[in-house]
């Protein structure tokens, strides 16, 4: 199993290494002939996803992993990840890649000082969440699994080929969101 991290900006090396930890091989994308060769799943790490959408666009990656997410390569997005996923951002910002069928509120849980740790479940089995300036989904779409909540707060989603989680499951020592994503990919190939 081949995993391409978008290696632009952001928490990328915490995701390479927790992927190798796992027995996966990765490579860092970090431009358009870094996606040329076949791989297998995308992951759209952590970071700040204003800046993120903007490299996409400079570095000539954003059409080309669109076309790939919509001709359904496997993708998880985390936090940020999350928000370049998603269709809609509340307060009308204009979505980036907006393939998962989600609105996301940016920063709902506030400043980096309100990052916090805290044990719910994802797709029925407790584990970890670090929360940090993380987003939510206010509203879900038809096709969209809901795998995670906090205080009543969409956490952590699935539609199809798309997996998003507003918390950063890279920063645990548990692999179970991983372990999600290595299957979707298995059941994708």
């Amino acid at each position: 199993m081949r995993i391409g991290v978008l290696a632009v900006q952001g928490a990328f090396a915490e995701h390479s290494a927790k992927l190798r930890g796992l027995g996966a091989e990765t490579f860092e994308i970090r431009q358009k002939n870094d996606i040329m060769e076949s791989f297998d799943g995308l992951i759209l790490p952590g970071g700040e996803s204003t800046a993120m959408r903007k490299l996409l666009k400079e570095l000539d990656l954003y059409a080309p992993l669109k076309d790939m997410i919509l001709n359904g390569m496997p993708v998880f997005g985390t936090c940020a990840g999350m928000i370049l996923l998603a269709s809609n951002i509340a307060g009308g910002e204009a979505p980036c890649f907006g393939t998962l069928d989600i609105t996301v509120k940016r920063n709902a849980y506030g400043r980096q000082l309100g990052s916090f740790r805290c044990i719910e479940k994802f797709a029925g089995k407790d584990i970890e969440m670090p929360f940090i300036r993380a987003p939510y989904a206010e509203r879900t779409g038809d096709d969209v699994i809901v795998l995670s909540e906090h205080e009543n707060r969409i956490v952590a989603v699935r539609q199809a080929n798309q997996l998003a989680a507003a918390f950063h499951p890279e920063l645990t020592e548990d692999a179970t969101v991983y372990r999600y994503f290595f299957e979707m990919i298995q059941n994708h190939s």
